[in-house]
C-alpha cells in the first residue's frame, strides 16, 4: 500500500508539472484541433511505455550507473526538442490552419509528435527510472510492476487529454488563435530553451 501511494503521489506531481509534453499537447490542441491534441496525449502515454520497458528490462539501472550513456541519451533528447522548437519558431501566419480546417491527414503526425517528445525526454527517463528503482521494491512481482507502468501511462493520458480539451474549447481557442503565430513561437522558444539546457548539461558530463 505504501508503494502504491508513493507511485500515485509522485506520478501525479510529475505529470502536471509543465514541460515539453505540455507544450506539445497544448500547441497541437490550439493550432490544430481537439483530435490532434488527444492523439498527441495518446502518443505521450505510449512513449511512457518505452521508459517503463527498458527500466523493467534492467537497462534503467545501466542508464543510472553509466554517466556516458545517460549523457548521450540526454543529448539525443535535447537535439530533438531543439529541432521541434526551431520548426515552431519559423512558423508564419499562413502556416497555421484555420479553426475549422480538417486534420485527419495529421493524425499520425500528432501521435508521432507526442510519442517522440516523451520517449526522447530525458526528464521522463529520470522520473521513471528513479520511480522504479527507488520506490518499487526488487521483490515486487512483475505483474504489479506492469500495473504501475499502466498507471503512469494512464495518468499521462488522462492529464494531457484534459489539457487538450481545455485548449480546444471554442471560446478559448477562438481568442488564442488571434495570436497563433506568437503562441507557436512562444512554445518553440520553450522547447529550444529546454533542449539547450539539457544539451548543456549533457555536454558538461
Amino acid at each position: 500500500m505504501q508503494e502504491l501511494l508513493a507511485i500515485v503521489t509522485i506520478t501525479t506531481l510529475a505529470v502536471i508539472s509543465p514541460g515539453p509534453d505540455f507544450a506539445m499537447v497544448s500547441r497541437n490542441s490550439l493550432l490544430h484541433s481537439r483530435r490532434a491534441g488527444a492523439l498527441t496525449a495518446l502518443g505521450i502515454a505510449l512513449g511512457v511505455w518505452v521508459h517503463v520497458g527498458y527500466t523493467l528490462l534492467g537497462v534503467g539501472l545501466l542508464i543510472r550507473e553509466s554517466i556516458q550513456l545517460y549523457a548521450a541519451l540526454k543529448l539525443l533528447g535535447a537535439l530533438y526538442l531543439i529541432w521541434l522548437g526551431v520548426r515552431m519558431l519559423r512558423s508564419r501566419a499562413h502556416d497555421a490552419p484555420a479553426p475549422d480546417a480538417p486534420v485527419a491527414s495529421g493524425d499520425l503526425a500528432a501521435l508521432r509528435a507526442g510519442f517522440l517528445t516523451n520517449a526522447l525526454n530525458p526528464k521522463c527517463t529520470v522520473f521513471v527510472v528513479s520511480l522504479f528503482l527507488q520506490v518499487v521494491g526488487p521483490d515486487t512481482p512483475l505483474a504489479i510492476k506492469l500495473g504501475y507502468g499502466a498507471f503512469v501511462s494512464g495518468a499521462h493520458l488522462l492529464w494531457f487529454a484534459l489539457v487538450a480539451l481545455l485548449f480546444s474549447q471554442g471560446a478559448v481557442r477562438a481568442r488564442l488563435l488571434r495570436w497563433r503565430v506568437a503562441i507557436d513561437r512562444a512554445f518553440g522558444a520553450l522547447l529550444v530553451g529546454s533542449g539547450a539546457v539539457l544539451a548543456g548539461s549533457a555536454l558538461r558530463r
